[in-house]
């Protein structure tokens, strides 16, 4: 399906492996001009041959000056900036009793406000154009938090609640405002993190398996479609039937 958005110019944060990097394929293979993002000049030269026609953009997200310095890098090497997916890595697991209250503004910083920075820095231009797609790949632990998460669960719930309330205030701009809400997908985090269970996770999930980050692409691909023009505000969960809560 032509999602009718060749041609556009997106930006893909923290794109050099997992969920990321399979966004970036998709809007590249959707005919978007991509930048693709990660830490070190290694990492990139190893993304540019998978995602067609990419531009490398090298940046450490997990501080607000880091996400700036990768914005304005990024929208000078496109000339401008009509998608944005917001990415980042996730904090250190761990449970209320076991964490730091000095861990939170690390966790904050890297998950909301980094991302809320660059956010802030596109929506100017998309404006100016009256076009524009931002979708943040957050988690589906901002409805059912995930133990031993608890960094994670609250710095993304606070992205999502932000990104909700600029949808509604930039509807009529025509730019669209969305999260895309994995559960599992086979990625170096979530192996990380399951290491030697992931048969067990595997089971518990509706489908039997975990899930493909080729699909969450697609996703987050169509989010930023013409044909998903009057989808707003929303957060879809991509997770195999696993949340089964109405809201």
């Amino acid at each position: 399906m032509d999602l009718g958005i060749t041609g556009k110019r997106a930006v893909v944060a923290a794109s050099t492996s997992g969920l990321g990097l399979a966004s970036a394929i998709a809007l590249a293979d959707a005919g978007c001009k991509v930048v693709v993002n990660g830490r070190t000049e290694e990492r990139l030269a190893e993304t540019v041959p998978k995602v067609t026609g990419s531009i490398p953009v090298a940046g450490d997200l997990s501080t607000r000056a880091g996400a700036e310095a990768f914005i304005e890098a990024a929208t000078d090497a496109l000339g401008g900036v009509d998608i944005l997916i917001t990415n980042a890595g996730g904090p250190a697991p761990g449970n209320f009793a076991e964490t730091d209250i000095g861990d939170y503004a690390a966790a904050l910083e890297m998950n909301l406000v980094s991302m809320a920075a660059m956010v802030k820095r596109v929506v100017p231009g998309m404006q100016d154009q009256h076009w524009g797609r931002i979708v943040a790949i957050t988690s589906t632990s901002v409805h059912t938090p995930m133990p031993n998460l608890i960094l994670s669960n609250t710095a993304r719930s606070g992205l999502t609640s932000l990104l909700k309330t600029l949808a509604l205030e930039v509807v009529g701009d025509g730019i669209t405002v969305n999260t895309a809400q994995p559960g599992l997908h086979l990625t170096p985090r979530v192996t990380d993190l399951y290491s030697g269970n992931l048969d067990d996770m595997a089971a518990l999930q509706p489908t039997g398996r975990i899930g493909d980050a080729t699909d969450f692409g697609q996703v987050v691909a169509f989010l930023c479609s013409e044909q998903a023009n009057y989808i707003t505000g929303v957060s879809i969960p991509v997770d195999g039937g696993r949340f089964t809560q109405l809201q």
